[in-house]
């Protein structure tokens, strides 16, 4: 069996250099994704479009893990390791056997994907019988700014999805139900109405010396709002987790 990364040692691995300021939206998203991950697996794992982060290999530093991206820069990009392997290929069409995958995962993903109904039947058909899928989304009523007051400061929300790459908003839990063919059995909102702030903040145009001030400012709420989110609290986005 292949165990999880410690929760601590998971959250090392943000790629932002200022996870609790300007990064800490990534680091609720990794928590989320920590919480609904099991605690260990047994085979091989699949990330579908993980071409930049290489979540799955910090989530799960000794499976073997195959990242599969439709963009072939990304083969660049990997963490160096025997145990990993990089796929240039479409989420709708991937080209595995029925049943390859112990876990299989699409972190923000299903949101840049027109035919996402396709990509989510492929990630089912190649989940072995009892093996995992992982997705995590923005919610269906996700906004930016959350809080108007920033618009001012901020780029267009349009902007920002197109930049993204982004071909919707995000999902609601029954949208995704729909998708998968039932209920998830596990779920664990983030970035919840407080801590959005920070996220506003961060995809701001205001330079590094203001954003600073205003991380100082919403520190206490922020801090307390981090520590007290449950995976059961209203969020902005959401993490799922699906057995197959």
């Amino acid at each position: 069996m292949i165990r999880k990364a410690p929760l601590g040692q998971f959250l090392a691995r943000n790629p932002f250099s200022r996870g609790l300021t300007d990064g800490l939206f990534y680091r609720e998203k990794m928590r989320a994704i920590h919480r609904i991950a099991p605690d260990a697996i047994d085979g091989e794992i699949l990330e579908i479009g993980g071409g930049r982060s290489g979540m799955a290999s910090f989530l799960y530093p000794d499976a073997n893990i195959v990242t599969i991206d439709i963009d072939p820069s990304f083969a660049d990009q990997q963490p160096s390791s025997a145990r990993a392997r990089f796929v240039c290929g479409d989420a709708r069409d991937l080209p595995f056997d029925d049943g390859s995958f112990a876990l299989v995962t699409l972190f923000d993903v299903l949101e840049h994907i027109h035919e996402d109904h396709i990509a989510a039947a492929e990630a089912l058909r190649v989940t072995r019988p009892g093996g995992l899928v992982l997705v995590s989304t923005p919610n269906a009523d996700w906004h930016y700014p959350y809080y108007a007051t920033m618009r001012r400061f901020c780029p267009p929300e349009t902007a920002l999805m197109d930049e993204w790459g982004h071909v919707r908003r995000g999902y609601r839990g029954e949208d995704l139900a729909r998708l998968f063919g039932r209920a998830p059995d596990g779920v664990s909102s983030f970035i919840n109405p407080v801590t959005a702030f920070y996220h506003d903040v961060a995809f701001s145009r205001l330079g590094s010396r203001k954003r600073a001030l205003l991380y100082a400012a919403a520190a206490l709420p922020t801090a307390l709002a981090y520590a007290l989110h449950r995976p059961s609290t209203r969020g902005t986005e959401t993490a799922y987790r699906w057995q197959r």
